[in-house]
């Protein structure tokens, strides 16, 4: 068909340059009257020529129309052939249109249906009418191309042997599939979370807590969510999925306003939010509600987390640190659930978390005297080699040989010893992956964690018996020495000096020596509790001191330091050092000690295949946040990130990948004193 088409082209066209040619020398020898020409032809003869002209190339035309209409006709014959008498009734009842293309992707035939649907493609080159195509059709599997065209939905289907594309409009389909997503059940809770310490007893009086009420009653009027009071700080919701999707958009707004109702209130207003969707049966939504609402509590509230079934959980907010929450009342029901689990257990085994430091080995010894004093066999999961040194220091040197014999285990012992009434006791860490042996973990269904940390997602230890984890807390060890002064089934713990000094080193190392903002009240009381214990202040403080050699190295590390936005630094150790995980930290920290910095990162190898990124922040960015993003966790102010198989460098990219697209995010715009 093409070919006869162009054909015809170049017979018009050599046609029209012949006339032209002829007509152009006659009227010029005329002009120039040439032989006479004026006297020999008449002005009536030139125009009866031009008239014969004209009427013989109108008879031209005609044939060349009824030539292309021919030429069409027999084109769509053939394709009727090619695909059955009956076919067009089939198509036109099921919204399917029909391309025939050549070898060269030229269109050469189109079905009615496309047509009329505004799709006039006939003599165009398909694959530059739209570039999909030409990726479309070397696809060897059953990929399926779907396009928009003049707001039409097309599933298209190549039929490679003929040809032919099928174009099946399934805008219908899409337009039904799109309502019932945005119809789809979606549940969720929201919790005021600091609503005791607001409220006290004057729940109905209290006038914070009626405007934050307002709150939730104005957004749920504003995203048309159904809104059930079923406890005196708790909502349940049920909205569809488009709610939901505006509520995401908007980052949960929310727990903006219910922070603001109030700024001269001591004590700030935030939300916890959980939502789960996409999934059919209302009971697993409801149970995926709950288990994200108790994780934005456990990673110290002020955020939103949204569950969709089958893939990782959405946190949105979280840009304000953990206000200190917990009573007493509290902490003395939590030690007491936990005497309670090692005084039904058989042997007992408290591990922390690789690359062990003060705080882990503080609270394991803390949870170990625990233990011997209510006569129950208890060790450390202790390897020397994943404990940082100064701990391993500190550990030697405040036990004997034989003492200590009788309070660590390896892991390979403790894997052999463990029975089926053996007990975990998890602290200073709640992911799997980064406890001392998670193997053990595997082998026992019995679990306590203590933390206070806040939980990173998922990635969790599952179903523990018994789990305390307290981002309000400024360190572990602190929930530990909390724990033995307020149980009444502590009064028979006999805490060693020794165990309580390493507490209190414990202490001094997570709070940065009191300078953090995570010291609160508590952190002093605790201290106060592990010095009636007998713990030494300078040598809790000796435990920490630099050599001269890491000294002079932590300085070189720190004259790498770039500043990428302001208030933001980070510093670089040479790919081809290893440096331990603490050297790494105390970089991050002496950056914070430096006036004007809000946040730290340092990047260094720990390992010949890892390599690390400890952050630190001031508190007016959230750098648990950021620290998520590049696969890790921590705590709103201190904060890790481990990377396996890369450089430096391509960890330094990262960074500032993250930095650039999240730091805006992490900041928390805290208002200083005197703002």
């Amino acid at each position: 068909m093409n070919k006869k088409i162009n054909r015809l082209k170049v017979q018009t066209l050599i046609i029209t340059l012949l006339e032209l040619f002829i007509v152009g020398i006659f009227l010029t020898l005329y002009l120039l009257d040439v032989g006479n020409m004026d006297e020999y032809i008449r002005v009536e003869y030139i125009a009866l020529g031009f008239f014969i002209i004209i009427f013989l190339d109108c008879l031209f035309i005609f044939k060349m129309l009824f030539s292309v209409y021919k030429i069409r006709k027999d084109s769509d014959v053939k394709v009727d052939k090619l695909l059955g008498n009956d076919i067009e009734e089939a198509y036109l009842f099921s919204k399917m249109g029909i391309v025939v293309i050549d070898k060269e992707g030229l269109v050469l035939w189109e079905s009615d249906y496309l047509y009329e649907k505004g799709i006039d493609i006939v003599n165009l080159n398909i694959f530059e009418w739209n570039e999909k195509f030409e990726a479309f059709i070397k696809e060897e599997n059953d990929y399926k191309l779907i396009i928009n065209i003049n707001n039409d939905v097309y599933n298209i289907k190549y039929l490679r042997t003929a040809g032919i594309f099928i174009f099946l409009d399934v805008s219908e389909y899409e337009a039904l599939d799109k309502y019932s997503r945005e119809q789809a059940t979606c549940i969720g809770v929201i919790t005021i979370d600091n609503y005791q310490d607001i409220a006290g007893n004057n729940d109905d009086t209290n006038d914070v807590i009626a405007k934050v009420k307002n709150v939730i009653l104005e957004y749920g009027k504003e995203y048309n969510l159904l809104l059930r009071y079923f406890k005196s700080d708790s909502y349940l919701v049920i909205c569809n999925f488009k709610s939901l999707e505006r509520m995401k958009a908007d980052r949960f707004s929310i727990l903006d306003k219910a922070k603001n109702v109030d700024e001269n209130e001591h004590i700030q207003p935030t939300l916890s939010i959980g939502f789960a969707h996409d999934f059919p049966d209302v009971n697993k939504l409801n149970e995926m509600a709950s288990n994200a609402i108790e994780i934005a509590m456990s990673r110290g509230g002020d955020q939103a987390v949204v569950s969709k079934y089958g893939s990782e959980l959405e946190f949105y907010g979280g840009k304000s640190d953990a206000m200190q929450k917990r009573n007493r009342v509290h902490v003395r029901m939590m030690a007491d659930s936990m005497i309670d689990v090692i005084e039904k257990s058989g042997n007992i085994f408290i591990m922390g978390h690789t690359d062990m430091d003060m705080d882990a080995l503080g609270a394991a010894l803390g949870i170990y005297s625990i233990c011997v004093s209510k006569g129950k066999q208890a060790y450390v999961v202790y390897e020397p080699k994943q404990t940082e040194k100064k701990t391993r220091s500190a550990l030697t040197t405040s036990f004997s040989k034989d003492n200590l014999q009788k309070i660590v285990i390896s892991s390979k012992e403790a894997l052999e010893k463990t029975k089926p009434s053996t007990l975990v006791i998890v602290v200073d860490v709640s992911r799997p992956k980064l406890t001392m042996c998670p193997e053990l973990l595997e082998k026992t269904k019995k679990v306590i964690v203590i933390d206070h940390h806040r939980r990173a997602g998922d990635d969790v230890i599952e179903n523990p018996v018994l789990s305390y984890i307290e981002p309000a807390s400024s360190s572990t060890c602190e929930l530990i020495a909390e724990m033995l002064r307020y149980s009444y089934k502590t009064n028979d713990v006999k805490i060693d000096p020794s165990v309580a000094t390493i507490m209190l080193s414990g202490i001094f190392l997570d709070t940065g020596f009191f300078k953090n903002k995570s010291t609160g009240l508590r952190t002093f009381e605790a201290s106060m509790i592990l010095k009636d214990y007998g713990a030494d202040n300078g040598l809790a403080d000796d435990f920490l001191k630099d050599e001269y050699e890491e000294y002079i190295f932590i300085n070189k590390i720190l004259s790498t330091m770039k500043t990428p936005y302001y208030g933001v630094v980070y510093c670089v150790v040479e790919d081809d050092e290893i440096v331990e995980r603490t050297v790494l930290a105390k970089v991050a920290n002496q950056c914070m000690a430096l006036k004007g910095i809000n946040a730290a990162f340092v990047i260094g190898k720990t390992e010949s295949n890892e390599v690390r990124i400890s952050a630190r922040s001031d508190g007016t960015v959230n750098v648990q946040i950021l620290c998520e993003k590049l696969g890790g966790g921590g705590h709103f102010q201190s904060a890790a990130t481990l990377f396996k198989n890369t450089t430096v460098a391509n960890v330094e990219n990262e960074l500032l990948n993250v930095l650039d697209l999240y730091l805006s995010e992490a900041r928390t715009n805290v208002k200083t004193k005197g703002d």
